[in-house]
């Protein structure tokens, strides 16, 4: 077992610095290393992503902003010259706050904090893990993706349906399909979207979640195929 990572950061030696470390310990696989959060943010919406490296001041946008900018939220760990955002930092439910220059020890303290929270929260199954929030009859709600078990279309909404009710949001598949982690989630037919993690049988023409067939696109078959043999 490998956790993602990434790392942000406009300092190119701290940058450096981060890769090299993640690149040596053998349970960590770098998918890349960004100069600012506008470059990181398409990785983050478009892969799974368990830890971010990030520092805090940057060009652009700040690192407590690009936090609060994101609707999929990886484990943090802050990376940072000053010790004065740490209080801060730990409001964000960070994991770790590694102050700068980082070390190999305190670098590894760090990933032993991050790989015992992960093994919990798949231990535990707990709902403290990624979530999005959805606008369904005018009021913000937070929905943890493991528990969603399909998305579809229904006119001008998207109907979510998780494992304890159904809400209707008013977005395009596409617009909803991109909040969505791709690794997890994928469009199986033109009205519907499925937790990957849900699906117990499925056969050419349907996957099957629980008592529902969900209705299987002839193109789409060999993506769902590819995904659940990733699983």
């Amino acid at each position: 077992m490998k956790l993602n990572c990434i790392v942000v950061d406009d300092s190119t030696i701290q940058r450096a610095v981060l890769v090299k470390l993640i690149n040596n310990h053998s349970f960590l696989n770098l998918l890349g290393d960004f100069e600012n959060p506008i470059e990181a943010k398409n990785c983050i919406e478009t892969a799974l992503i368990d830890i971010m490296f990030l520092d805090i001041e940057m060009p652009i946008i700040s690192g407590f902003d690009f936090i609060d900018s994101l609707k999929i939220k990886p484990q943090i760990i802050i990376t940072s010259s000053k010790a004065d955002y740490a209080l801060k930092a730990f409001e964000y439910n960070v994991t770790d706050y590694i102050q700068k220059p980082i070390n190999v020890n305190r670098f590894n303290v760090a990933i032993k904090k991050a790989i015992e929270l992960y093994n919990f929260r798949r231990e535990n199954n707990e709902e403290d893990g990624e979530f999005i929030f959805i606008k369904s009859n005018l009021k913000k709600l937070k929905v943890y993706l493991n528990k969603i078990k399909w998305i579809e279309a229904y006119g001008d909404y998207v109907k979510v349906v998780t494992e304890d009710e159904t809400n209707l949001v008013l977005s395009t598949m596409k617009a909803f399909e991109n909040e969505l982690p791709n690794k997890k989630f994928i469009r199986v037919h033109k009205s519907y979207i499925i937790n990957i993690e849900k699906v117990e049988r499925y056969s050419s023409k349907s996957a099957e979640i629980g008592v529902f067939n969900i209705p299987l696109s002839r193109t789409k078959k060999e993506n769902l195929i590819k995904a659940l043999a990733s699983l």
